[in-house]
């Protein structure tokens, strides 16, 4: 912005887009994203720990480059390659960590984004609380927090502005056979969880119930519905599991998060549509 001296000032959308060193601005310097990893699956032992200096446009592909080089990884053999491949879907990780960027609460003072990594998940915070209901995140319409901020990093195609991001996570850790990306919400700030590979019967009945939930919105935003196969094959189980899965999608029912299509239809040919459809 011109000042009346004749020079120019950078505004703070201009510095937290492209500054070469956030902390140079005082209004700022805690908005610098945290990335922290920690040995085994709790905040006890520290193994690194860095501050990106850039802004989140200049930065960025950086900062997804630094978290993917110290993500846990594996090696699978096809054929006559070997790929090295991470324990979480690359997309969902980059539009949790695009998302927090781009809808956090900048009047929150004296925290920023930080990209938690254990052994077993991913933690990505971010200050303020989301502005839509949480259990209509999948179907929503897109609303920005922080519209100019939102605009540029569309432009700099880092984002969308198409309220697409948890379409994106919750489908590509299906694809992957992951649990559903969590979302924690507390008073001022909210934490999305990446999990890694974790057996079906090592996972919360609180999770598989979220999970059961966010497959029957993405079945119903296709013009689908949740079923029972459909979500053995969204765990990765056969059918010889079909009691359990049976039992998660009664408990789902109970809980009044799902509820059957057409509730006359003989039991084994059930289909199951979110509550609010």
């Amino acid at each position: 912005m011109k000042q009346d001296n004749g020079l120019y000032a950078i505004t703070n959308l201009g510095a937290i887009l492209f500054a070469k060193r956030l902390i140079d601005f005082d209004r700022l310097s805690r908005k610098a994203v945290r990335v922290v990893q920690y040995e085994g699956n709790n905040k006890l032992q520290m193994l690194k720990e860095d501050v990106s200096t850039k802004g989140y446009a200049t930065g960025f592909e950086e900062l997804l480059k630094f978290v993917y080089a110290i993500l846990p990884t594996k090696e699978v053999i096809d054929g006559a390659l070997r790929n090295t491949v991470t324990a979480y879907p690359p997309l969902a990780l980059r539009e949790a960590i695009g998302n927090a960027l781009i809808h956090q609460d900048l009047s929150v003072t004296g925290t920023g984004p930080t990209i938690e990594i254990f052994q077993n998940r991913v933690d990505i915070t971010n200050s303020g609380t989301p502005l839509i209901d949480v259990k209509r995140i999948i179907d929503n319409p897109p609303k920005s927090r922080n519209e100019k901020l939102a605009q540029l990093m569309r432009r700099m195609r880092i984002c969308e502005e198409l309220g697409t991001g948890w379409d994106k996570m919750a489908i590509s850790c299906e694809i992957a056979q992951l649990p559903a990306p969590k979302i924690d919400l507390f008073q001022e700030s909210t934490r999305v969880t990446l999990f890694s590979g974790i057996p079906f019967s090592s996972i919360s009945i609180e999770d598989k119930l979220w999970a059961c939930y966010l497959h029957a919105c993405l079945k119903q935003v296709q013009g689908e519905q949740l079923t029972n196969a459909s979500l053995r094959e969204r765990f990765g189980l056969k059918e010889t599991s079909s009691a359990a899965v049976s039992r998660l999608i009664k408990e789902a029912v109970n809980k009044k998060l799902i509820k059957p299509l057409d509730p006359n239809t003989a039991p084994r040919y059930m289909k199951y549509i979110p509550i609010w459809a």
